[in-house]
């Protein structure tokens, strides 16, 4: 297997790369060119038969989501619109690889929208971007702009009949709102919180009507498969999960960044690649897919880094967001810190996640104070089986993982802030506590 695959960051070096003309000069917008001489359906069913995966989580199919949409009948002039929504609330801890994609090729992004809603027979498409990220939103409204004065974009694009109006609408900055039915509610002009479903987005998303929502990474992959083929797009990766994908490595590695890989890459191969763990140092436990995904160890670093893999080692790939962190690292108050940024983000809909993750940052601030007792760990243990599953969407989900996963792995580091009345962890020494080696489990 080639360890890495450069298709979407293979030009991010170019000094022009977030410009039409530097996009052009690489084939940008040829696929655009060969889908708008494709039939919609048709695109939909290369889609298909590529594999190609939600890359902002879940991992859910691609061209079977845009299958959910219902076609209207010939003739039908009172069929719903249809909408496509790019959701690029990049915001999880540890999670970025939209962010950059975006800066350094926005016009990726461009494409992949048009193409994509051509396929799903949309006349309306949303960008969805963080509020905060100030640079990612200039450059994909000047890449917005390049596209319309090149008739990428607008009415009877390139001649073909279609019409395209793209919008990019920049949020306030609430986490919640990367889940898709909260985000839909936002573009409404309402409180992001996630809705009940059903009804689903494919039949009643923005404006009560037909809507396909994706992450970007997930459009920004279409072009290249409209390109080059399904059969292309499925050389690379596993069975079950094809393709290439960007892996954010971040943390207490040598070389962070992005590395963009075929699915089934390993950690070991990751690391090889960023110089390892940063000199002199140890790997103590990961993230594979940012901070709601179930802490991974030094045992898994050969597990494949694809859907079913991860999912079979206890955990989750996720937007891929490989948080490294050495032995210098006390998890307890990592995992603190996450379960602060989850109840300050939660959106107070549901009883379970607005009372759940309150009362675990408590509990947690007793244990990593050294304030609490033995019975704190089976109090944590019972508060995240009552938000896992019982919440109105994944945010209280995604709460409960690194809780649960680091007591499985590290519970006698949380019994050690009990037993010294405070954190036990010694930066200097680079040691948990007596009697246990740096890096190593309890």
């Amino acid at each position: 297997m080639t360890v890495l695959t450069p298709v979407l960051s293979a030009h991010w070096d170019d000094p022009d790369s977030w410009t039409r003309r530097g996009y052009e000069r690489h084939g940008g917008y040829g696929a655009l060119r060969k889908a708008l001489d494709t039939e919609p359906d048709a695109l939909i069913q290369l889609v298909k038969d590529s594999g190609l995966r939600g890359r902002g989580g879940a991992g859910f199919p691609t061209g079977m989501k845009w299958g959910f949409i219902p076609q209207p009948a010939p003739g039908d002039s009172d069929a719903k619109p249809h909408y496509l929504v790019v959701n690029a609330d990049e915001s999880e801890p540890g999670t970025c690889k939209d962010v950059p994609l975006m800066l350094a090729s926005p016009h990726t992004l461009v494409e992949g929208v048009i193409i994509s809603a051509y396929a799903i027979r949309a006349t309306h498409a949303v960008i969805y971007v963080r509020g905060e990220v100030l640079q990612i939103i200039r450059r994909l409204h000047h890449a917005v702009r390049e596209a319309y004065e090149a008739g990428y974009l607008g009415a009877d694009i390139l001649g073909s009949g279609y019409d395209l109006e793209l919008i990019v609408h920049a949020g306030a900055g609430a986490y919640i709102c990367g889940e898709e039915t909260a985000l839909l509610d936002s573009l409404e002009g309402r409180r992001g919180q996630p809705r009940l479903r059903p009804p689903f987005p494919a039949v009643a998303g923005l404006y009560a009507s037909p809507t396909v929502i994706n992450n970007v990474e997930t459009i920004a992959s279409v072009p290249a498969i409209v390109e080059h083929g399904a059969d292309w797009f499925r050389s690379m990766g596993t069975e079950k999960s094809p393709g290439f994908t960007l892996y954010s490595l971040s943390g207490h590695v040598t070389r962070p960044g992005q590395y963009e890989a075929p699915l089934g890459v390993t950690l070991r191969q990751l690391l090889d690649l960023a110089g390892g763990v940063r000199q002199g140092h140890q790997l103590k436990f990961w993230t594979p897919g940012g901070s709601s995904t179930p802490l991974l160890t030094a045992d898994h670093l050969d597990v494949p880094l694809d859907y079913e893999a991860v999912a079979g080692a206890g955990s989750m790939l996720g937007t891929k967001a490989l948080q490294i962190f050495d032995e210098t690292t006390c998890v307890v108050r990592a995992v603190l810190r996450w379960t602060e940024f989850y109840a300050h983000e939660s959106c107070g809909k549901c009883t379970p996640c607005r009372e759940g993750t309150y009362w675990l940052v408590q509990v947690l601030r007793r244990l990593e104070d050294g304030e609490g007792d033995d019975a704190d760990l089976d109090t944590l243990l019972d508060l995240c089986d009552n938000i896992l599953g019982r919440s109105f969407c994944a945010l209280g989900d995604g709460a409960t993982s690194p809780i649960t996963s680091s007591i499985e792995f590290f519970r006698d580091e949380y019994l050690e802030h009990r037993r010294r009345g405070g954190c036990p962890f010694d930066p200097a020494a680079a040691t948990l506590f007596a009697g246990i080696p740096a890096g190593v489990s309890a």
